[in-house]
């Protein structure tokens, strides 16, 4: 069966994960993204963490997944030329450079339109194309920081702490991926293009919209809570056996959820507290949630985390392990949910990556590695630009590919 995505082609010009983690998931869903990258270096995602010999980065291969890569010198007016080419057969180029490195290029929405009016452009910036701040590049930290998620994270009374996940980033290039779709839902109707911007503020803003909710009937930023929640009995990390950094619990057993609440206390053997006014709904009375929380704590303890896991979801408490990589990379759930797939790559041979977590039951993914710098430059260009192998050689050493 068709992909969901079949017959939309993605013109790739994205780098690092903010723009690439947007154009994989398009990948994933069926769209053929042609990766366009610098002939010598590529995407500098390709060589941002070390690597034996000079192989791609676990980086890149968990970034650039189904895509096909073509090396080319946007430089150079034949470079632009043959990308003007692949911009009249294409439905979405996909950028996230530099502030203003695109219109350098030449390259801007008024040029592309003009070689194709269908055509989406699709901008990922850290503070966007226009405001006091667009001129400011950005990294994942950077947005995370602007966008509210670092204050909203860490002890209470502690200073800020960044997310150790690339909320900023990724979570940016999935924003992006819905405005694709809408623009090209729109075209459908209107036969035109247009711009889809996504700035990493905006969309890490957008993530901490519920944290910040209670400001406008307060006018006060909300604090930090940590683990907890607000001092609440049977809410936050517990300690599990064997007591390594990353054996813990976290549950969410709040007491005015009262069958949860019931659940924990019988499951850790405590039942007897239902008898309690002060342990069956401790919310109003905060000064045994210490109390409370030492009895969770001693039970899980005496378990591992999977194991605390499985005993208390089965009694229907909302509570997980805290997952470390190597836990998510050899999880039977995730494998079994192709969230976690092994892929057989070129140069690393088998490898494990993450696989998409979007599932269309008449679409399903095959996970294809990363290409190789320039791997597919002959086919595309021969398939979009009628290149031959002799054209194809002049090219290369005029350096345009």
């Amino acid at each position: 069966m068709d992909k969901a995505l079949n017959g939309i082609r993605i013109i790739d010009l994205t780098q690092f994960e903010a723009g690439t983690s947007c154009t994989q998931m398009m990948a994933w869903l069926g769209a053929d993204v042609i990766k366009i990258e610098e002939p010598t270096r590529g995407d500098p995602g390709r060589s941002v963490q070390s690597v034996p010999g000079d192989m791609d980065s676990s980086y890149f291969l968990n970034l650039n997944n189904n895509k096909r890569s073509v090396g080319l010198n946007l430089k150079t007016d034949e470079g632009r030329e043959i990308f003007f080419e692949l911009v009249k057969q294409g439905d979405i180029v996909a950028e996230n450079l530099a502030p203003g490195a695109l219109e350098r290029l030449g390259l801007g929405y008024d040029v592309l339109k003009g070689v194709n009016p269908k055509i989406i452009l699709a901008r990922i910036k850290g503070f966007g194309t226009y405001g006091p701040y667009s001129h400011i590049k950005s990294f994942d930290p950077v947005a995370q920081a602007a966008g509210g998620a670092l204050c909203a994270t860490g002890d209470p009374g502690g200073p800020p702490v960044r997310p150790g996940i690339t909320i900023g980033d990724t979570g940016t290039g999935m924003h992006t991926v819905i405005g694709i779709l809408a623009a090209l839902w729109q075209r459908q109707t209107t036969g035109k293009g247009q711009v889809v911007e996504v700035s990493m503020q905006d969309a890490v803003v957008n993530f901490s919209r519920i944290w910040m909710n209670s400001f406008n009937e307060t006018k006060v930023s909300p604090p930090r809570r940590g683990n907890g929640w607000g001092g609440r009995a049977g809410v936050g990390t517990f300690k599990s056996a064997p007591g390594g950094p990353d054996d813990y619990i976290y549950l969410t057993a709040m007491a005015r959820r009262g069958r949860m609440w019931t659940a924990m206390l019988t499951t850790i053997g405590r039942e007897e507290l239902l008898e309690d006014p002060i342990y069956a709904d401790p919310s109003d009375h905060p000064e045994a949630s210490a109390e409370i929380n030492a009895m969770i704590e001693e039970w899980t303890m005496k378990h591992t985390k999977q194991e605390g896991m499985r005993i208390l979801g089965e009694a229907g408490v909302p509570c997980s392990a805290t997952f470390n990589a190597e836990d998510i990379y050899y999880d039977e759930h995730l494998r079994e949910r192709e969230m976690i797939v092994t892929i057989d790559h070129p140069e690393r041979g088998e490898f494990m990556v993450p696989g998409c977590p979007v599932k269309l039951s008449d679409s399903p993914v095959t996970v294809t590695p990363a290409p190789l710098l320039g791997a597919h430059t002959a086919e595309v260009l021969s398939e979009f630009a009628g290149i031959d192998d002799a054209r194809l050689a002049e090219l290369r050493d005029a350096s345009v590919v």
